[in-house]
């Protein structure tokens, strides 16, 4: 296939008239249209105003997506124990099934590729399948609970770290290796030392494994930790083998200088998620210094019950205006850095090494997007475009691993509508029999 438009094959590189030439799961070539068309005059061809690498969500739970719109307007630790863990811990293998593939298609309608999915204890195996079934990529993870968590979600340490192996040999490099594993314990406050150091020898003993948690996000989240461990987070997570290039912390709102350092050393990843702390108060991330000490950061929506959207765009634009008004400086974190945290630094938080931008031999993941609405006329800057003014519904075509996954407002091989049915029935009883309301 021969996709044509106005090319933004990285932050940094714009072809005003260009292509991208897909053959099979890679790009073949990227550059000028007209040269193109002529070197590969039988491909099929396609045509969008804008051509972009597929973005990368490198921090979401697709699972909870059946919750969207339950618990608003809470903190943290009200918002997770009281109504997002009693949802979870409500939910069934169908329910869970049709709440990632709800997840995965909101995702690939709105030009997110590539997700690092934090999904829950029960049921794993289901978004698992998903994943392959929908065509999404995504580095996936069976969340471990166990200390400090309700009826339904407290696991048996030995337990968990069994059903979590189990899962790495069913699904670690399924699809064509598409589908990869994160080994995911949900944070400090509900894992045992024995379990935060049994998920880095789990990691450890299965080549190409990673690591993807939840880090200092909020205050009382810091105290609880350090109240139990005698550590604030980061030097809890440093000293149980939670840190380092193979891992990806979620959130890290609230660090001090020492844990910086830490994170600095290690290569430890970031992923940042504006929108989430916003709508929960835990504060703004120190995103600056991070990148200032050359750590990589990430970008990702978290879940529908804290967002309440999955749009990647959404999160560029939060996480550009969060970052200048944080530094008083209407400079700091332009639309270029933004994209390219929403690109190649989420392809290191999702540990793939051919995604991330539009070039020969990277993975064929693109997305085509739409100028034809008033708030995009006129488009002086294609990058600004992107992280300021475009929307998710702004995706018309989307591409994961040369196969056509979303086009003209349809996914390609799910019936989108049964997904969205079956996904509000079991939503309905979810929240029901967990007591939370709607």
């Amino acid at each position: 296939m021969l996709v044509t438009g106005t090319v933004i094959a990285d932050a940094g590189t714009v072809i005003d008239d260009g292509a991208v030439v897909v053959e099979g799961d890679t790009i073949a070539a990227v550059g000028d249209a007209e040269t193109l068309r002529e070197t590969y005059p039988d491909h099929e061809r396609r045509a969008f105003d804008l051509v972009a690498p597929g973005l990368v969500g490198g921090h979401v739970h697709s699972v909870q997506s059946l919750g969207r719109g339950i618990a608003d307007d809470d903190a943290l630790l009200d918002w997770l124990f009281e109504a997002v863990l009693p949802m979870e811990a409500a939910m069934d293998a169908e329910a869970t099934r049709a709440a990632a593939e709800l997840g995965y298609l909101e995702c690939l309608e709105s030009g997110t590729t590539t997700v690092v999915d934090h999904l829950s204890v029960n049921h794993a195996a289901e978004a698992f399948e998903a994943a392959i079934e929908t065509g999404i990529r995504g580095r996936l993870g069976k969340v471990l609970m166990d200390k400090e968590s309700p009826a339904g979600l407290l696991e048996d340490t030995d337990e968990a770290l069994a059903e979590s192996e189990a899962l790495i040999e069913a699904y670690h490099g399924a699809a064509g290796g598409r589908v990869r594993y994160a080994v995911t314990p949900r944070f400090a406050v509900t894992c045992s030392e024995a379990c935060l150091r049994g998920c880095r020898d789990l990691a450890d003993r299965h080549d190409g494994v990673t690591i993807h948690t939840h880090a200092s996000e909020n205050e009382d989240e810091i105290e609880t930790v350090e109240a139990a461990t005698g550590r604030r987070n980061v030097h809890w997570l440093d000293e149980v083998g939670l840190t380092g290039p193979d891992v990806t912390l979620a959130h890290c709102v609230h660090t001090d200088e020492s844990e910086r350092e830490v994170l600095a050393e290690t290569d430890t990843v970031v992923t940042h998620c504006p929108s989430s702390n916003m709508k929960l108060a835990s504060g703004i991330a120190p995103i600056h210094d991070y990148l200032d000490r050359g750590i990589t950061v990430a970008l990702g929506n978290d879940g529908p019950p804290c967002n309440n959207t999955l749009d990647p765009f959404t999160e560029m634009r939060q996480a550009s205006l969060l970052g200048k008004v944080d530094a008083r400086d209407p400079t700091r974190l332009p639309a270029g850095t933004v994209l390219g945290m929403a690109t190649e630094n989420g392809a290191r938080a999702a540990g793939f090494d051919r995604i991330g931008r539009l070039a020969p031999g990277y993975a064929a993941d693109l997305i085509g997007i739409t100028t034809e609405r008033t708030r995009a006329t006129p488009v002086h800057d294609p990058v600004s475009h992107l992280v300021y003014a475009a929307h998710g519904d702004d995706v018309v075509f989307t591409m994961v691993d040369g196969e056509v996954r979303y086009d003209g407002g349809e996914h390609v091989g799910v019936d989108a509508a049964a997904v969205r049915a079956r996904a509000t029935r079991h939503a309905e009883r979810v929240v029901a029999e967990a007591g939370i309301g709607g």
